[in-house]
């Protein structure tokens, strides 16, 4: 159903039927009132709702903007959607300012109620003031802590926006006592402390990469990066914010310290493995041991002494065993990994796609709720990880009622790549880990990662190789179809995937080049398909957004296991219920609103009832808010289902929130924020890390 012309342009008929209606609509074009069919309407992208639904043109002063997101304290103000970028400096003294605050009680004190219980005393850099603090808090929020059902108190104490509803009479010794949280995959202190120093031991990685030859080279590369690290400390650290479809943009400060400006990457690599046309890289040097050009003999010569490195190597590991790290395979290619596979089986399984941002840990738990059977954590860069950030970290956070779940990573080399596998493998509990070879936004294709790893198959098969050969978990890969527009070349290395040691593929219908332009190419996909290897599962993606769309692709390829869902859940996540139930679900309003304060629900219980908590969950509330407007209700539809490239006219809802929830305000996505977590602080403003391609304006994504 996906196939079909640009999203400007679909003029070509969809394979499934709709249900339409003769009534001709009226549609308002460059200020006009034009009739048109729903045929027409569709032919052109723009969204058949039905004529009584529909707005006047509207009239805009010259002089007002209508996109204030301001709160109703501050929409007498300039509109400035943008927030001002601050020094590092300046952004470190409001938050020293912040903490010398009244409101920044010390949390030892917040539990207990008793400033004596501070261990730090006088030298602590919070206040102490209880009165103070009461004073200036802002009012009780409505509802209930979400941490009242805890065996303990509230962990946030006084300073909890629900604090009036919490149990009196539990000492402060009962806190220690609560329910163990249903999150997992924390990062432990100790482990980030040797990965801060550098002192983490991984043998099964090292020996694994210096039997592919890999090792020496990775050395180089790491003090080379150390040197860069030092001279790059300035350097903003990245914003990457959800885009369409699960893959990622960037957001926030774009003057990001790039060595080049956007290039393609080299279309080759050099033979065996190394790699070609990167600055970080050393040298070419003489290959190891197990070089393609070495003869037989002279490789079956060098496996023993392969052999006791990798037992030294692996007996520095306490957890680990010697067996675990040799591989089977002796002629220098590593075709599968002794230790059998714990096989996922995804085949008709509704997969919601790892989503940077707004993919997150409460999102997720939405998900599930509303029928999600396979769930992903956001991309996480590799190198990151390495370096023990907590905020990386936290993309990996899994909750309890994930009961079939992945991570994705991301990284440009097999030694970075393989070494955070290893990590993962030993601090994580994971179902599967996804390597990203997909990414299209220029500051990590500039990097080698993502989508620039389409135009290097030699460094793809080391990265994926070394990686599925050092854990039993199995590793995915997710795809485009290539990096040029009209230069697929997924088809021609989906063969060799499957014999690298992927246990499942997924391929997203457009390439890099593409972004999201065009409607995905599923025919391109099912190519794919039929050409992988029987042990390979092969998952489609792109502009899932009905049970009609998936019904029909996996009716048109039945080879295909199931398909991943990205932008549909982002606007609409019961299309997990849909599929499940065979429907067209006509939600109401009241119905999206409790599916809204679940999800406040779960954020407040992942960040945090506290003030912060509370708007850190508005925040990413209001991301989310950014793709739910696009959703257009069914009774309100002449032709249906909606397709993901449909513009939407002017329109109104069958009732007030319906109409709030359409609008593409973000002052109305703020007032929605404040329907469930209270008014906004004095200055709030707000502006949507993403911007679609679809709905492109310069004052409101």
């Amino acid at each position: 159903m996906d196939d079909g012309p640009t999203a400007e342009l679909a003029g070509e008929e969809p394979k499934v039927s709709y249900e339409s209606h003769e009534t001709p609509s009226v549609v308002i074009v460059g200020g006009g009132v034009v009739q048109q069919t729903p045929e027409d309407l569709v032919a052109k992208a723009i969204a058949p709702v039905k004529r009584e639904f529909l707005l006047p043109p509207p009239i805009r002063p010259c002089s007002k903007d209508s996109n204030d997101v301001a709160s109703d304290a501050t929409k007498s103000a300039p509109s400035n959607l943008l927030k001002e970028k601050k020094s590092k400096r300046q952004l470190k003294r409001e938050r020293l300012q912040e903490k010398k605050s009244v409101l920044h009680l010390c949390p030892e004190v917040a539990r207990s109620g008793d400033p004596s219980t501070c261990r730090y005393n006088d030298k602590c850099r919070f206040s102490h003031d209880i009165e103070a603090f009461k004073d200036q808090k802002p009012a009780d929020l409505e509802g209930d802590c979400p941490f009242l059902n805890n065996e303990g108190p509230c962990p946030y104490g006084l300073t909890c926006r629900f604090s009036g509803t919490h149990k009196d009479g539990l000492p402060a010794e009962a806190f220690n006592g609560q329910k163990k949280s249903p999150e997992m995959n924390g990062l432990n202190k100790d482990v980030q402390k040797l990965l801060w120093k550098n002192n983490m031991k991984f043998p099964k990685a090292d020996a694994q990469l210096k039997l592919l030859g890999l090792l020496g080279h990775m050395k180089s590369v790491q003090a080379k990066l150390s040197e860069e690290e030092e001279g790059d400390r300035t350097t903003p650290n990245r914003s990457i914010a959800a885009d369409e479809n699960g893959g990622c943009e960037v957001a926030g400060d774009t003057n990001i310290k790039m060595d080049h400006s956007p290039q393609p990457p080299e279309e080759d690599d050099c033979a065996g493995g190394t790699f070609a046309s990167d600055e970080l890289r050393p040298p070419k040097k003489a290959k190891s041991s197990v070089d393609e050009n070495h003869s037989r003999n002279e490789l079956d010569n060098g496996i023993g002494k392969l052999k006791k490195d990798i037992e030294k190597s692996c007996s520095q590991n306490e957890t680990g065993s010697t067996a675990d790290c040799i591989p089977a395979e002796t002629d220098g290619s590593l075709k599968s990994h002794p230790r059998e596979k714990k096989l996922i089986d995804f085949r008709e399984k509704l997969y919601l796609a790892p989503l940077t941002t707004v993919g997150n840990l409460p999102f997720r738990r939405v998900c599930k709720v509303l029928g999600a059977d396979v769930t992903c954590g956001e991309m996480a860069m590799c190198t990151n990880l390495l370096q023990g950030q907590a905020s990386e970290w936290a993309l990996l956070r899994r909750h309890s009622s994930e009961d079939l779940f992945g991570v994705q990573i991301c990284g440009a080399y097999p030694d970075t790549v393989t070494r955070t596998v290893e990590l993962i493998d030993q601090e994580c509990t994971v179902d599967f880990i996804d390597i990203n070879m997909g990414c299209p936004i220029d500051i990590v294709v500039n990097k080698g990662a993502g989508s620039a790893l389409l135009m290097k198959p030699m460094r793809m098969k080391s990265v994926v190789q070394a990686a599925s050969a050092i854990v039993d978990r199995p590793i995915t890969v997710k795809v485009r179809t290539g990096y040029f527009e009209g230069r697929n070349r997924i088809d021609s290395l989906i063969e060799n995937i499957g014999q690298w040691g992927a246990s499942a593929v997924t391929i997203h219908g457009r390439s890099r080049q593409q972004r999201y332009s065009k409607l995905a190419d599923w025919e391109y996909i099912y190519q794919c398909t039929r050409k992988a290897p029987d042990a390979l599962q092969v998952l489609g993606n792109g502009d899932v957004f009905s049970y009609l769309d998936w019904n029909t692709h996996k009716s048109d390829c039945p080879e295909l296991s199931t398909c991943m869902i990205a932008r549909g859940a982002l606007i609409k996540p019961w299309i997990f219920t849909e599929i499940k139930e065979q429907r067209h679900w006509d939600i109401s309003s009241g119905e999206r609103l409790n599916i809204m304060k679940d999800y406040v629900r779960f954020g407040l219980d992942h960040w945090g009832s506290d003030a912060k908590g509370v708007e850190t969950t508005r925040h990413f509330l209001l991301e989310w808010l950014s793709y739910t407007f696009r959703y257009i209700p069914v009774g309100l539809l002449d032709v249906i289902p909606q397709r993901l490239n449909w513009r939407p006219p002017s329109y109104f809802g069958r009732d007030d929130l319906e109409t709030l929830m359409a609008s593409e305000s973000a002052s109305d996505w703020v007032r929605i924020s404040e329907m469930l977590l209270g008014k906004v602080p004095a200055g709030f403003t707000f502006a949507p890390k993403h911007k679609s391609n679809a709905y492109d304006r310069a004052e409101n994504g």
